[in-house]
């Protein structure tokens, strides 16, 4: 199926508990547009919404791209039309809260990264909870050699899951970094020749599907919601997924399962 209200710049297919996620402006590296954008927070609220949908892979159309970012040739007509500057973060703007704004998104993304991921296309990989690269992957963000920042919490999260230095070094210059520099500095979970990419996305999003939804979401969720707090706080804190699993079927099914040696069967509830 295509993205809802018959989007064309994101495909959107779900198949069993899998959903995927393709930005589709391969002509242009899948850079994305305001148009983009608005679909694709479409598709993020859909994929919340379906509880069908366990496990969800981003990726790019072609061979060439994940995404280049920015659309720089829409905004220097917006700009030239009078539109505001931009700055972090795309409140009010289509498509928001982005992806890279949903801190709250429970479900556990995928990025397959299939080429360059610049700018904004590396903010949105480095949004997603796994990142599969091939071989050929190339990430960077260049919006200092722009006049521009990295909007979209690359400033951030690039400072976050690299040590300080290394990520100043790319964050000031814009240097691009290969997929084994990024599986060396582990901003990335693997790295594949091209041709076994979708074998590997695969053989990952088989074992996301064989772990308890429920126990997936609130793993997930309790991670990104402590990861700055203190330990004891962490501990003391009460999680909106954990307290579902607690009190769940699957909470029961998974010991029961194990104890009777059989595959468990998830409810997600």
């Amino acid at each position: 199926m295509t993205g809802p209200g018959g989007a064309d710049r994101v495909r959107y297919e779900k198949k069993g508990h899998l959903a995927r996620v393709t930005l589709n402006r391969p002509d242009v590296l899948n850079a994305m547009d305001l148009r983009m954008h608005e679909e694709l927070g479409a598709v993020w609220d859909d994929v919340e919404r379906d509880d069908d949908v366990r496990v969800v892979v981003l990726t790019g159309a072609g061979d060439r791209a994940f995404s280049v970012g920015q659309d720089l040739k829409e905004r220097t007509r917006l700009t030239r039309e009078g539109a505001p500057p931009t700055t972090f973060g795309s409140r009010g703007q289509p498509g928001w809260p982005r992806l890279t704004e949903r801190f709250s998104f429970s479900k556990p993304v995928v990025a397959r990264v299939n080429g360059y991921a610049l700018g904004g296309g590396f903010e949105l990989a480095l949004a997603c909870d796994i990142i599969i690269a091939s071989e050929r992957a190339v990430f960077a963000l260049p919006e200092v050699r722009l006049g521009l920042v990295p909007g979209a919490g690359g400033a951030f999260r690039l400072a976050r899951q690299l040590p300080l230095k290394i990520a100043m070094g790319y964050l000031l210059t814009g240097r691009r970094m290969s997929a084994a520099q990024a599986l060396r500095f582990g901003l990335v979970n693997e790295v594949v020749p091209h041709e076994e990419l979708d074998r590997c996305v695969e053989a990952w999003t088989d074992d996301l599907l064989r772990s308890a939804p429920l126990s997936v979401r609130a793993i997930k969720e309790a991670v990104l919601r402590s990861v700055d707090m203190p330990l004891e706080q962490a501990f003391a804190t009460r999680f909106v997924w954990e307290e579902r699993r607690m009190h769940s079927r699957d909470a029961v099914e998974g010991p029961r399962a194990f104890a009777e040696k059989r595959d468990p069967q998830w409810c997600g509830y």
